[in-house]
């Protein structure tokens, strides 16, 4: 099994992944970004959407949302949450290497670093063509990473980040030449601790620039932040976008 497929670690450190504050500014993001401003009635596809903690502002917004993951108990919890806001999504259990609906989709997420997953680099590109081939022509791809030049300032200095009642220790670890990260989880709870391990590629801006213009995209620009800034030494992330003519 690879670590993507394992339910128990989505579920298991779910409350770091997907804290209260990244669902407010997940809100924020949809509410005030430039980024993140479609046009009325947009068809938008969160490609690896977690518990839906931006399928509900964007359905709020009033665009048709759509939801792919490969976890059944993060979509579950994207059912219920879209629930509890009196909102809709479509749902679907997928492998994003998979997943494609031909011209079905003006818009394309994928948020959170959930890209560069897969050990062969051949099936990252493959997500970006499935992306291209479900957008319809005009149709804008927007994928939120750390890019290496933003892990480059942090890489091998351990994070500690609390919880209510728990704790999560973080340790990043460069592997074959900085073109994968091993990120290193503990959750200490209760006196017990939980750890799992995840290890993903990981882009210059460069690098994704040339593998969506690879994968078909045109007019691809990279952003610092969801406010637009340049993607420059002071970026927090790298926000790669690109469109299928």
């Amino acid at each position: 099994m690879h670590w993507y497929e394992n339910d128990g670690l989505w579920s298991g450190f779910a409350e770091f992944m997907f804290s209260p504050r990244r669902a407010a500014e997940a809100a924020e993001n949809v509410a005030f970004s430039p980024l993140l401003a479609f046009p009325a009635g947009s068809r938008v596809l969160d490609l690896c959407c977690g518990p839906g903690l931006y399928l509900v502002p964007l359905a709020r917004q009033g665009y048709q949302v759509t939801g792919v993951d490969l976890s059944a108990a993060m979509l579950e919890r994207a059912k219920e949450a879209c629930a509890a806001a009196g909102t809709s999504a479509g749902l679907v259990e997928a492998d994003m290497a998979e997943f494609a609906r031909p011209a079905a989709f003006d818009v394309v997420i994928n948020m959170y670093t959930s890209f560069g997953y897969f050990a062969d680099p051949e099936k990252n590109l493959q997500v970006l063509r499935n992306a291209h081939a479900s957008l319809a022509p005009g149709g804008r791809l927007l994928i939120d990473v750390l890019g290496k030049e933003v892990l480059a300032r942090r890489v091998g200095r351990p994070q500690v980040v609390d919880l209510p009642g728990a704790t999560v220790l973080l340790r990043d670890t460069v592997l074959d030449d900085f073109t994968r990260l091993r990120t290193d989880w503990t959750l200490i709870r209760d006196g017990r601790s939980h750890s799992a391990s995840l290890t993903s590629y990981v882009y210059s801006a460069a690098e994704l620039r040339a593998m969506f213009e690879h994968a078909g995209f045109t007019g691809v620009e990279c952003f610092g932040d969801f406010d637009g800034r340049v993607y420059d030494p002071r970026a927090r992330r790298l926000i790669v976008r690109g469109v299928r003519e």
